[in-house]
């Protein structure tokens, strides 16, 4: 189960970065009034509109809880926290 846990962790983290990497990268071009090179938003359309960034804050979201798993997985057994 360890294992799985972790390679939960790597994915979500390449996923969360990816997602987020897009997003700047829209918004960027938003802000440079320039259309937007990854075809999330066709036109200038506010990229915090956009199925980009609700896309990356999901991925951020679930990033976290994989984290809270990972750190609760990887506590001794029988030991609670504080």
């Amino acid at each position: 189960m360890q294992k799985l846990i972790k390679i939960q962790f790597g994915v979500l983290l390449l996923g969360t970065l990816f997602a987020w990497a897009n997003f700047v990268w829209e918004l960027v071009s938003w802000l440079q009034k320039k259309d937007c090179p990854t075809g999330c938003s066709v036109g200038l359309v506010n990229p915090f509109l956009t199925p980009c960034f609700y896309g990356a804050c999901f991925f951020l979201i679930t990033f976290i809880l994989s984290c809270m798993i990972l750190k609760e997985s990887t506590l001794p057994s029988g030991r609670q926290e504080k």
